[in-house]
């Protein structure tokens, strides 16, 4: 399981254990290894282990340079996966819904390396999958929001029905646009909730990645290399910074 930490990752996992098809053995996630944060989510790595811990699935992190290229980031996921498969793992599930570009790069490189790409929540409308979310018992944090979509107000708020009722028309339920991102602290397999407390509100304005500044907030991955969007990096982000409690 392709383990973000958020929203999508978790609902699509848990589409994936109640698929006889599939024995879930293992979450990858991506993370900034300078900063010990998730990719792109900013969330604590100590807050990562507390869900792995949680859902009782071994954590493999694919510890990625602040700025990673293409090549760098296909060759340590290639590794990474290389002991994954020698235990016969052949499938690869992410929480994709609509990006067909990213989609269409998820499967070429798993190919490669002789596996196969996984979408339990693919083409389904986003603000029925939220609701499902919700009515599952899912809770989580929005930890980071995209100052060009949504305003800091947003940012740190419980995504609950409240939250989907107040999103612009124009931002997607999901966030499949890269609206905002989740930290989820609780879930149906989960076999407790996670105690969290809001820390400080974060603003970190990107450049594109030729000229990107240091942070410790810095995105990274294929979700942005595989964008169709010119400048990914070129906005600002607000973030929630998530202390374990």
């Amino acid at each position: 399981m392709n383990w973000s930490g958020g929203k999508d990752s978790a609902l699509a996992l848990y589409h994936a254990l109640q698929n006889p098809r599939y024995h879930v053995t293992d979450l990858l996630t991506s993370v900034n290894a300078q900063y010990q944060r998730v990719s792109m989510h900013g969330v604590r790595v100590a807050l990562l282990e507390q869900q792995a811990q949680r859902i009782g699935l071994p954590l493999t992190k694919l510890e990625l340079p602040e700025m990673p290229g293409m090549d760098d980031y296909e060759r340590l996921m290639k590794a990474a996966l290389v002991p994954l498969q020698a235990r016969g793992i052949q499938h690869a599930i992410f929480g994709d819904i609509h990006l067909e570009d990213l989609r269409y790069y998820r499967e070429q490189q798993l190919a490669r390396a002789g596996m196969q790409a996984v979408f339990p929540l693919w083409q389904r409308p986003t603000a029925d999958l939220l609701r499902e979310y919700l009515d599952l018992g899912f809770r989580a944090i929005v930890v980071c929001v995209n100052e060009k979509m949504l305003d800091a107000s947003f940012c740190g708020r419980e995504l609950d029905a409240e939250f989907l009722r107040d999103l612009p028309p124009e931002v997607d339920a999901c966030g499949e646009n890269g609206e905002y991102h989740s930290f989820v602290y609780d879930a149906p397999y989960f076999s407790a909730p996670i105690a969290v407390e809001r820390g400080e509100l974060v603003h970190r304005t990107y450049a594109p990645p030729a000229v990107a500044q240091s942070t410790g907030y810095q995105p990274n991955g294929p979700d942005e290399a595989a964008s169709a969007t010119p400048d990914p990096y070129a906005t600002g982000f607000w973030y929630c910074d998530l202390l374990p409690a």
